[in-house]
């Protein structure tokens, strides 16, 4: 008996098509990366953060002590960009040039990494600060931000005498609370020229700061603590003067290591109350703290925080 050689073809597929015996498959090919797509994105997202810098919220940096207590040197901030309207200190608008000058070429002479807008008088939807704010202010002329606290408002009669302020011929109440033991960092070294004396160390080794507080309370009943360092600083006579219409006086907390208000444009001061279209917005609250001790080493940085300090809030107490 002959075997019968059969030979077996491939099956059709349901479309009826017969796929060729050891042929490779056919691969989709790799999409092209959109670039302009790309580019939009990244403009529209960079679009986005602008806006909200400039209109809405946008993180500060302490620099100095002239806000002590209530805020050191490394305490970084929410600032509330509406909250008394928009002025043309308001938009966030960087600066490419002034940001390769300062990081680059470490240019002292860098102001702001921002473009200054064309001054003008007023404000969108505006509306005044209230005593006891704590606020950011761009003096006329310049692109420097401070932070000072909100303590004559307009038609005020303000003046300052023995360090202590008298808003319209009453003197603002004061109750000293003591000393407060503030302790030593890099951020906070409380140096022997602006603390003499102030400088201790604890029975375990810490080095603390004793600086005397005292708490004033404003007209409507707002309060918040300051420093009183000396009895007869520069600063502890002052005026008397009437606060402009649509202007605002403000001072720091740390009366005796504060430019402001009082002082002249020449002693790095606000050169008198400053005018309302020149207040950027309003400080709310601490984000987080550095102690001065990170390094581009990123095993230094969680050991740099400062505890408890997150989340405190930057409004004056109110009156209970």
């Amino acid at each position: 008996m002959n075997d019968v050689a059969m030979k077996i073809e491939p099956a059709p597929d349901a479309a009826g098509s017969v796929e060729a015996s050891g042929e490779p498959e056919a691969r989709p090919a790799k999409p092209k990366t959109d670039w302009w797509g790309e580019i939009k994105g990244l403009f529209w997202l960079l679009l986005i953060v602008l806006g909200f810098h400039s209109f809405v919220a946008k993180p500060f940096y302490i620099p100095s002590e002239s806000m002590l207590p209530g805020l050191q040197v490394g305490d970084r901030l929410v600032v509330n960009k509406f909250a008394y309207g928009w002025s043309y200190v308001s938009p966030t608008i960087p600066n490419p040039a002034a940001i390769f000058r300062s990081l680059v070429l470490r240019d002292p002479a860098v102001e702001s990494w921002s473009v200054s807008l064309p001054a003008w008088d007023g404000r969108l939807l505006g509306g005044l600060p209230e005593r006891g704010d704590v606020v950011i202010v761009t003096p006329p002329g310049t692109r420097n931000d401070y932070i000072k606290r909100v303590v004559g408002l307009p038609g005020d009669r303000l003046e300052v005498r023995g360090g202590v302020v008298y808003l319209n011929g009453r003197a603002v109440r004061r109750e000293s609370l003591g000393d407060r033991l503030v302790p030593v960092d890099e951020n906070t070294p409380c140096s022997a020229a602006d603390y003499p004396g102030a400088l201790e160390q604890r029975p375990g080794g810490e080095l603390v700061c004793r600086l005397p507080i005292v708490r004033e309370t404003l007209p409507g009943g707002v309060s918040f603590e300051t420093v009183d360092l000396e009895p007869n600083s520069q600063g502890d006579t002052f005026g008397p003067i009437t606060v402009p219409a649509d202007h605002v006086f403000l001072m720091g907390d740390n009366r005796d290591r504060s430019a402001d208000s009082r002082f002249e444009r020449s002693q790095l001061g606000l050169g008198g109350p400053v005018p309302f279209e020149n207040i950027g917005g309003r400080a709310e609250f601490i984000t987080f703290s550095l102690d001065g001790s990170t390094t581009w080493n990123p095993l230094t940085w969680p050991g740099a925080f400062r505890g408890g300090r997150a989340g405190t809030s930057l409004h004056p107490d109110e009156a209970e």
